[in-house]
């Protein structure tokens, strides 16, 4: 079969050769018959990314890609499957470009595409936009490109990632056609649609799908075979796209301008193009129906034949509607519904004939907003079909759904249906929310019929972002579908945190097609994978059905479980009949040398309590997987998961519930919370209720006072997740009290604190409180250093950095006690000046201004983000790309970015992916331009004031004018004088008073990763550092696109291993540096705290300090880089081996200097090639493409010392300048 797909032959007995044994898996007894699988086809566990991409190769000759999330898949799959030879129907493997961005890809396909090659694309949301463009020249130009959208919800208020119809109703106008499939199966039966309609009709197709709910669904499906593709495709048609190409052997020209005289009418000559696609599309749905069995049609009917009631709609929500159709027609009613297929164009007299005749009221559902207009565009399309067509007795009414992956269950599907049977409908409404400041929404009843289909086996697995719950998932449901003939179906909800955050995972297994394309809400099986979302008191067992099984991983005795387990859930188990488990996961992982990955554990017990198949079968099934997927990373690492897999299949503890449980006495909420009276009231209305994974409850009034999405700073130290299972110690005694550990935290939760005699007097008994040993403060002050473990993620830098081994990682609940010590230093300890300075040790006595934040454990990104906000944080500005740094440093009222006692911290903003560095420019710009005005007003008050101390003021005020330290002092002595003498009447002493918060200097910076700076922004940075304005970038470089899932960026290096490079990158990272080096003007800086922490600061005080522009770029260890030693406990460590060996250089280039060119790094020593290995994304190919690795590692570590020949030769030449 085709290369990089599971497929097997499946078919339907009416008896299975392995029957399950008992358990909540097991077979239905009552079920004599399954449905029959069609022996002749082939069927593979896939998601629907990899169902279009799988279509879209056969008709690809090119594929020019940019990553977007949630369409990246399709295109990493084409890659993977063109490095190992795929072939399409034209017997070619597929030439994959990357561009830098999506407008360049919608370019490279034009060109491809005029040229003569199949070319098509994979993109959604903001990318797809940013093609729009060349998208009306492609259709204008009646080239047939297709491009596969996972549409996906456009940014507004706030990103979301997730899906809706936004992106691709923004598209309507460019003449692209527009087909829409709801699930798995149907993207892989119908894609190949496009692509043939788009050849024989001449048009360009948008093929598009669910993001998420169905780009990411996992479905067993049947898999197309190429040659019954091949047998559809019109392979003249190919031949006349081909000679119709730009060739200089046959030249014309195409791209001409026209003037108003003939423009006209010249774009009206493609009408009848359009006119016939509907038919053409018609054409090919029914030869695929011919060979599939199936009856696609451009609008589908479902329900009863003679309904009353109908609801319109296109995509996932389809599914949902045919369960709730099967439920009400069973009961009595008629009702229908009809999918829409092709969008575009319209057949408005297919869809007048797919309506029953009997139905007088039609509901249609959009998932997307247009802000004041009439409805949503399918609902005008429908009222305008039906309206042309004559029939003024249908009463037809729009509503709105799934905005952002909003779910969509049976409720509101149910509800869609009692709406239509009332007198007075509401012509527009919502559904799936609470909406009670328009009152759009309709009712629904939470405890609606379940429609799923009889005998769906429906799980839940709640686990941290990271430990491997959601990839374990991901195998087990592939191994029920490849070695059972059961149905399934996965689908992973994820909070918006980095690894770290909580995933939950829904997977559905049974003996008839799941159409169910929402979250489980009633499930046989819920797994708690930690332990801290029982001390939080999720609400997971809730969810569980009565008599079904409830599993938490903890290392609690029953005393200890009994303590934590909330009263609410105690009450839910003992009257539910809940079956009751523990296992001890945490230690046995740590056991076996698997640290915090305690996955494979947990899916063994999971398999062994579902007993959906046989135990040995199973085991055995879970091993192959577990060889799979971790064989890139070493056999040692196979046998850990090999001996974890023996483990966890009898690792677990049976609970008895006490009958007590049954009358269980919540504890009263006791907790006070202190703070900013707006902050708090969000923290409460908002944050908690979305920390605990239940923000669909919020009603649209919660967010009244944040319509324009603006958020109050400091909301992450209210969280308190507590989801490390191991935290550091502090020893007193050990310490040298260097500050290293502080310096390096992530997430800010280890900190250095000095205190005057009484602080130490009133500190919680716990605080361990030693003298300051040397330097500032000796004999003044005493010393701790606080760690809070509720916030701590657990990853261990601080370990690893510390030089006489102070720090030690012990179990968290032994150190809940030093909770309290922490947040007194935090509240009550107050800020000694006096012990600060920029060396590493007295910079961590300022206090950092983003903590907490939901980046990955062991992140270096945020490391680097809270030194500068120590330094500068009380007047900075922040600009973020989108990518990692805007999610872990913008979640929706979660800001980890505070302020100080003061109320003064970083105003921060994302704009988009492309336009970060012209935003912070704007930003800039935009504050420059009031304060100079102010500054003018404020000169003519020292060269015209009458009053001495306002005259000094003024002056000193301009004198520091662009000093940005010495401005901060400068300004609020001026204000203090202006507010100290009395007021003023004039104009200008009104206006500076008036904008008094412009005044001070601001410290204007660029943040974002080195997709942003290397490829899609790369334009923009080059262009806003050319001002020669004083903004500072810093450019956190992990070598990938890391936020998106790893792609190859032009800062990734020659060898590196990939998305979009599979076999390797040929090419060395882009220069970056050395181009802003080149204008001369431009402060620009390398460093990686972990190899020089001195340096590290040095570089950023000196770009600060700077009149101009800079850019500092930081070397940045990843979660997708997969260090093998230690992991990202060693991203410190890792940091220094990389400058060590050459790998990374370090250097400041400042123009202002006497010596402009500073090298930092020294000599490489040797250990390049151990290095590299040590990380996976390098070492893999050394399995997958031994010789290739061979070539480019040593082509890497050659370019390596050929740069550091480089830099010396530039120390030289600046040197003697």
């Amino acid at each position: 079969m085709d290369a990089g797909l599971t497929v097997f032959n499946v078919c339907y007995i009416k008896t299975r050769d392995c029957v399950p044994q008992a358990g909540f898996g097991s077979a239905d007894a009552g079920a004599k018959e399954r449905i029959v699988m069609d022996k002749k086809k082939n069927y593979a566990v896939m998601d629907g990314n990899t169902a279009a991409a799988y279509s879209a190769y056969a008709f690809t000759e090119v594929a020019a890609i940019y990553p977007i999330t949630p369409s990246s898949p399709m295109a990493e799959k084409v890659d993977e499957w063109s490095a190992k030879g795929k072939k399409n129907l034209f017997g070619t493997t597929v030439d994959v470009i990357q561009m830098q961005s999506e407008a360049g890809a919608a370019g490279a396909v034009h060109g491809s595409l005029g040229a003569g090659a199949l070319t098509t694309t994979y993109t959604a949301s903001q990318g797809l936009l940013l093609m729009i463009p060349n998208m009306y020249k492609i259709a204008a130009e009646q080239l047939p490109a297709v491009f596969h959208v996972s549409a996906r919800t456009v940014s507004t208020q706030a990103l979301n990632i997730f899906g809706d119809h936004s992106d691709v109703m923004a598209c309507r106008q460019t003449g692209f056609a527009m087909l829409c499939e709801g699930n798995v199966q149907e993207v892989m039966d119908l894609s190949p649609v496009a692509h043939l309609a788009a050849l024989e009709g001449k048009v360009p197709f948008i093929n598009f799908f669910d993001g998420f709910r169905t780009s990411h669904e996992i479905q067993k499906i049947a898999v197309w075979d190429y040659e019954d593709l091949k047998d559809m495709c019109d392979m003249d048609a190919v031949k006349e796209f081909r000679a119709h190409a730009l060739n200089p052997e046959h030249p014309h020209m195409r791209g001409s301008h026209e003037n108003g005289d003939i423009f006209f009418q010249h774009r009206e000559a493609c009408n009848k193009y359009y006119a016939a696609l509907p038919t053409v599309v018609e054409k090919y749905m029914d030869k695929i129906n011919a060979k599939l069995g199936t009856d696609y049609q451009l609008f589908n009917y479902y329900g009863a034949p003679d309904a009353d009631r109908v609801i319109v709609a296109m995509g996932s929500i389809c599914d949902v509607a045919e369960e709730v159709i099967d439920y009400l027609n069973a009961h009595g009613e008629k009702v229908g519904l009809v999918k829409v297929r092709l969008f575009r164009p319209f057949a408005p007299e297919k869809l007048v004939a797919a309506i029953p005749a009997t139905a007088k009221r039609v509901a249609v559902l959009d998932r997307t907003k247009e802000p004041g207009a009439m409805g949503e565009p399918l609902y005008q399309d429908v009222v305008t079909a039906l309206a042309n067509a004559g029939k003024n007795d249908v009463q037809v009414i729009g509503g709105r759904y799934g905005l952002g992956s909003k779910d969509t269950p049976p409720a509101s599907v149910f509800a869609v249906y009692e709406e239509l049977k009332r007198d007075e409908m509401k012509r527009q409404f919502t559904i799936g929310i609470v909406d009670d400041v328009t009152n759009l929404s309709l009712p629904e009843d939470k405890n609606c019929p379940n429609t799923a289909a009889p005998g769906t086996i429906e799980c839940k697995f709640w686990g941290l972002g990271g430990d491997g719950t959601v990839g374990a998932n991901k195998n087990s449901i592939k191994i029920i579908g490849d070695h059972t003939d059961k149905y399934v179906q996965a689908y992973f909800q994820y909070d918006s945190k980095k690894t770290g955050g909580v995933t939950i995972s829904h997977l559905r297994f049974g003996d008839h097609p799941i159409r169910s394309p929402y979250y489980i809400n009633k499930a046989d099986f819920v797994a708690c994978h930690n332990p801290s979302y029982i001390t939080k008191g999720y609400k997971m067992v809730n969810d569980v059905k009565p008599g079904g099984v409830f599993m938490i991983n903890c290392q609690w005795d029953f005393e200890e479980l009994n303590h934590h387990l909330k009263a609410d859930a105690k009450r839910y188990i003992a009257r539910n009949n809940i079956q009751l488990y523990t296992i001890n996961a945490i230690d046995l992982a740590i056991e076996i040398g698997m640290g915090k990955r305690n996955n494979t554990i947990l899916q063994s017990a999971f398999f062994s309590l579902a007993k959906v198949l046989p135990e040995e079968d199973a085991i055995r099934f879970m091993k192959e997987k577990a060889k799979a997927s971790y064989l890139k990373k070493g056999q040692d690492v196979v046998d850990m998961n090999y001996k974890a897999i023996d483990l966890g299949a009898t690792a677990y503890k049976k609970i008895d519930v006490p009958a007590e449980w049954a009358d269980a006495v919540d504890e009263p909420d006791t907790r006070e919370l202190k703070g900013k009276p707006e902050l708090v009231k969000m923290v409460k209305e908002i944050l908690e209720p979305v920390g605990k994974m239940d923000g669909d409850s919020l009603p649209v009034s919660a967010f009244a006072e944040h319509v324009d999405g603006q958020f109050e700073l400091g909301a992450s130290a209210y969280e308190k997740r507590g989801v490390a299972v191991s935290v550091p110690t502090w020893d007193a005694n050990k310490c040298i009290q260097c500050n290293q550990c502080a310096y390096v935290c992530p997430h800010a939760t280890i900190r250095p604190f000095a205190l005057t005699a009484e602080e130490a007097k009133n500190a919680p008994e716990a605080a361990k409180i030693v003298d300051v040993k040397a330097g500032k403060g000796k004999g003044t002050y005493q010393f701790t250093m606080a760690i809070s473990p509720l916030d701590c993620m657990g990853c261990g830098v601080c370990i690893g950095v510390c030089p006489v081994n102070a720090l030690t990682m012990v179990p968290q609940e032994g150190e809940l006690a030093q909770q309290d010590v922490f947040n007194y230093c935090v509240a009550e300890v107050s800020e000694k000046k006096d012990m600060q300075d920029n060396t590493v040790k007295g910079s961590q006595f300022k206090q950092p201004m983003l903590e907490f934040s939901g980046s990955c454990a062991g992140c270096a990104e945020t490391s680097y983000a809270r030194l500068i906000t120590q330094l500068f944080g009380d007047h900075m500005m922040i600009s973020n790309a989108t990518g990692c740094s805007s999610i872990w440093g913008g979640p929706a009222a979660t800001s980890p970015y505070t302020v100080n006692k003061e109320g003064k911290g970083p105003a921060w903003a994302n704009s988009l992916f492309e336009d970060n560095a012209e935003h912070g420019l704007g930003m800039y710009l935009g504050q420059k331009k009031i304060r100079d005005d102010l500054a003018e007003d404020i000169r003519y008050i020292a060269e015209n004031g009458k009053d001495p101390a306002k005259v000094a003021a003024a002056k000193k005020y301009l004198e520091t004018y662009n000093d940005g330290e010495a401005n901060q002092t400068a300004t609020a002595e001026f204000l203090a004088v202006m507010e100290a003498k009395p007021a003023c009447d004039c104009e200008r002493y009104q206006r500076v008073m008036a904008n008094k918060d412009f005044l001070n200097k601001k410290s204007c910076w660029i943040f974002g990763g080195d997709g942003w700076a290397y490829d899609i922004g790369f334009g923009g940075l080059d262009h806003v550092l050319a001002q020669d304005e004083d903004v500072n970038v810093f450019v956190f470089n992990t070598e990938v696109y890391s936020n998106t899932g790893g792609q190859a960026s032009k800062a990734s290096n020659i060898g590196q291993v990939a998305q979009f490079a599979a076999a390797g990158k040929e090419l060395k990272s882009k220069s970056l540096a050395e181009i802003a080096m080149s204008y001369g003007y431009i402060y620009v800086a390398q460093v990686a705290m972990g190899a020089n922490p001195a340096q590290t600061i040095k570089a950023i005080k000196e770009a600060e300090a700077y009149h101009g522009p800079s850019l500092i770029i930081g070397y940045a260890p990843c979660e997708m880089h997969s260090i093998k030693k230690g992991g990202m406990t060693n991203c410190q460590g890792e940091m220094k081996r990389a400058v060590d060996c050459g790998y990374w250089n370090l250097f400041r280039y400042d123009p202002s200097a006497e010596k402009p060119f500073a090298l930092d790094s020294k000599e490489p020593a040797g250990g390049y090639r151990d290095f590299l290995m040590n990380e996976a994304r390098y070492a893999r190919l050394t399995n997958e493409f031994p010789d290739r690795a061979e070539e480019l590692f040593a082509k890497s570590e050659d370019n390596a010392k050929a740069r550091y020949e480089h830099l010396l030769k530039l120390k030289k030449l600046y040197d003697e300048a």
